[in-house]
């Protein structure tokens, strides 16, 4: 699976954003799918993931302000980010868990989210 994903850019603080990640290639299903994020000096960490059944997770950090779905029909996955603050500042990352003969893992190229103050 190939992970394309967009819509990052500069937003003031309290701004709204909605990222996209497309999925493409050879898979039989998609099990689930996330965003990450890998602010300067920090480790990756996770944004919020959806399960194949639509169950989501969240970072404490974002609950309440981000919201991630997903469009079965297109393979696409979606965050959108709302109430934005500086410390959302990082690379977004998309994951996906797929299946194609066996479990495989999936990670797109990043998308820069700058919030300014």
């Amino acid at each position: 699976v190939q992970l394309q994903a967009s819509g990052g850019g500069l937003v003031q603080a309290g701004g709204s954003l909605r990222l996209s990640c497309a999925a493409s290639g050879s898979f039989f299903s998609i099990n689930a799918m996330g965003w990450y994020r890998q602010a300067p000096g920090n480790q990756r960490g996770l944004v919020a993931t959806i399960s194949e059944g639509d169950g989501t997770n969240y970072a404490d950090s974002v609950k309440g302000r981000f919201t991630i779905s997903r469009d079965s029909a297109k393979n696409t996955l979606y965050l959108q980010m709302n109430s934005l603050k500086p410390e959302d500042t990082a690379v977004y990352y998309c994951y996906a868990r797929y299946t194609y003969l066996t479990i495989r893992n999936s990670w797109g190229q990043g998308t820069l989210v700058t919030v300014s103050s």
